[in-house]
């Protein structure tokens, strides 16, 4: 390897290495809340799919959305799969 390649794979260590750490992202105040999404609007990967916004129907029980923390329960929602 010479130094660029060496270098280049460095880098890329280090940028898979934080991108792996969803506790760097997470926000703590929030907490996933499933079966409150409407169609469209889901925060995230789930039912089959790899985005957001791809939900098919309103408040599917294994969709989810960031909510404000103590706050799914209250929507009707839940904090687990449904």
């Amino acid at each position: 390897m010479d130094r660029r390649q060496l270098i280049l794979a460095g880098a890329m260590t280090a940028v898979l290495a934080l991108a792996s750490q969803p506790s760097l992202a997470a926000d703590p105040s929030k907490e996933k809340c499933f079966g409150v999404a409407k169609a469209g609007a889901n925060d995230c990967a789930a039912n089959g799919h790899s985005c957001a916004g791809m939900a098919k129907k309103d408040r599917d029980g294994k969709e989810w959305k960031l909510v404000a923390k103590g706050s799914c329960l209250a929507m009707k929602g839940s904090l687990t799969p449904l």
